[in-house]
């Protein structure tokens, strides 16, 4: 049977979807890929609400800590603190023992969004600060998460875990010192969040940047971070090592006793 000119348009119209490639592992980061951070008795306001008072934390240079707190309680507001987008009220942060007072060039961020530019294709959309040898860097990056192959196609036939990808190598691109992350994988589909939490696992060795990670998602963060930080009512409710290896997370009872804890608290 013949197809009419409308399905053929159709079917050259629908999106390629195609699989990710995932790279092999690479080497372990050198031990002083990451930085440390110091939160020093910090109070932020907004008018009359207090977001923080005197909150202090003290983040191992190479360390992954998670942040989980209920909507509100300023896990957000944290993060922007510690990249620079705000200021606190009093106290100070520190980053690899120099007073934070702006966007740094070893810090980056990733958003529960994937902002990528949609008339950019996923190259430019990775390098789009440019620099030099921003085409053969992105490049590089592209393949770190996977996606060497999709370079030249435009993000809108992408799917949401491969936007979210892009978002990461374009945050990888100039070897992040740290790196901050504000839920990105929270509209993601349950077994495109796994995915996407191997490959962080994967990332974070070969790069060994600094990472906070927050999260509503309390079984994330056990899966994901080396400490848990519970945020509530303006204060740390909670900061407890995740003393679990990585591969045993499934399976350990104490990292269900810690889930229960964590839950009790937020």
């Amino acid at each position: 049977m013949k197809r009419s000119v409308l399905q053929v348009e159709q079917k050259q119209l629908e999106p390629v979807v195609r699989t990710t490639t995932e790279p092999e592992p690479g080497p372990p980061a050198p031990a002083d890929a990451g930085v440390g951070i110091r939160i020093a008795g910090i109070t932020k306001a907004f008018g009359e609400r207090v977001v923080f008072q005197d909150v202090s934390l003290a983040i191992e240079p190479g360390a992954f800590v998670a942040v989980v707190g209920r909507s509100g309680c300023g896990k957000t507001t944290l993060l922007r603190l510690i990249a620079g987008l705000a200021t606190a009220d009093s106290g100070r942060i520190e980053i690899a023992d120099t007073l934070v007072a702006g966007l740094r060039n070893d810090v980056r961020l990733l958003f529960q969004e994937p902002r990528l530019l949609p008339w950019h294709r996923v190259i430019s959309n990775v390098g789009i600060a440019r620099g030099a040898d921003w085409r053969a860097l992105s490049q590089a990056a592209l393949t770190d998460v996977g996606l060497a192959d999709r370079a030249n196609d435009w993000p809108s036939v992408l799917s949401g875990g491969q936007r979210q990808r892009v978002a990461l190598a374009r945050a990888l691109l100039r070897h992040p010192k740290v790196l901050l992350m504000d839920e990105p994988f929270g509209a993601l589909d349950a077994l495109t969040r796994a995915e996407m939490h191997k490959l962080l696992i994967r990332i974070r060795r070969e790069y060994g940047f600094t990472a906070v990670l927050i999260t509503q998602d309390v079984r994330e963060a056990l899966t994901l971070a080396d400490r848990i930080v519970v945020l509530r009512e303006g204060a740390v409710a909670l900061d407890e090592a995740i003393n679990v290896p990585l591969e045993l997370r499934g399976t350990s009872p104490r990292l269900g006793h810690l889930e229960r804890r964590v839950l009790a608290e937020v």
